[in-house]
């Protein structure tokens, strides 16, 4: 855990949270993420709490505020949406135009399915924007015809915090994010992992300070495909 703290500072520590591995302890239990959190103490009498969350299979930037102050601090920043996150996504097929925005109210799928979403007019507000950061083919995939799936690399950023905000965007426009298998067109079990990254948080801790911005490296799983998309490796 201590290799993967990103920034640290008086109020918050930000860490490289890894894909597969959830936040929270679920109901039926199960290694969780909050478990080792006592690690990031770094001298204060308590451990650090989740400023706010990501999907068990989103890896990269998450929040933490380490005390009961910073927590309440964090809360309203990422609350009022000034906090600017910025996600990578593999999509399977993609747009035709290279930025856009989704405005797309999202609900509840059914009480049975605990957090699964669905595109609801009379849901929540919800809108995503997006930019192509490049286009390719999946490697090493080809079909029948001797061409691979199409590919485009997103940077994709909330500006609601809706659960499965992105992923559900995605699929709705036809565009579903690569080892989704919830909303996409992977296998539920056995399937590739979910390409989605949370690349970069910006977080205006201070109105005297320059706000922090924070860059999460990109986890192993993504790099054959987005190689694929154009990218020429970290910054």
């Amino acid at each position: 855990m201590l290799a993967r703290v990103l920034y640290r500072d008086g109020l918050m520590i930000v860490i490289d949270k890894p894909a597969g591995l959830p936040v929270h302890r679920g109901p039926k239990g199960g290694e969780s993420l909050e478990e080792s959190f006592e690690a990031l103490r770094f001298g204060l009498p308590r451990a650090p709490s989740l400023a706010h969350r990501l999907d068990r299979e989103t890896s990269g930037c998450l929040v933490l505020g380490r005390h009961r102050k910073a927590l309440a601090h964090l809360g309203l920043l990422f609350k009022h949406g000034e906090v600017k996150k910025t996600y990578w996504a593999v999509v399977e097929g993609g747009p035709e135009a290279d930025t856009g925005t989704i405005d797309m109210p999202l609900g509840r799928l059914d009480e049975t399915r605990g957090w699964w979403m669905q595109p609801d007019p009379k849901g929540q507000p919800a809108v995503t924007t997006w930019q192509v950061l490049g286009r390719g083919a999946a490697p090493d995939e080809a079909g029948r015809d001797g061409d691979s799936p199409r590919l485009t690399w997103l940077a994709l950023s909330p500006l609601t915090g809706r659960t499965h905000q992105l992923r559900v965007h995605c699929s709705a426009m036809g565009f579903p994010i690569l080892g989704d298998n919830i909303y996409g067109r992977a296998p539920r079990f056995g399937g590739p992992r979910l390409h989605l990254h949370a690349r970069e948080i910006v977080v205006p801790l201070s109105k005297n300070k320059p706000p922090v911005r924070i860059v999460a490296p990109v986890p192993e799983h993504l790099r054959p495909v987005l190689a694929a998309c154009g990218w020429a490796g970290e910054e």
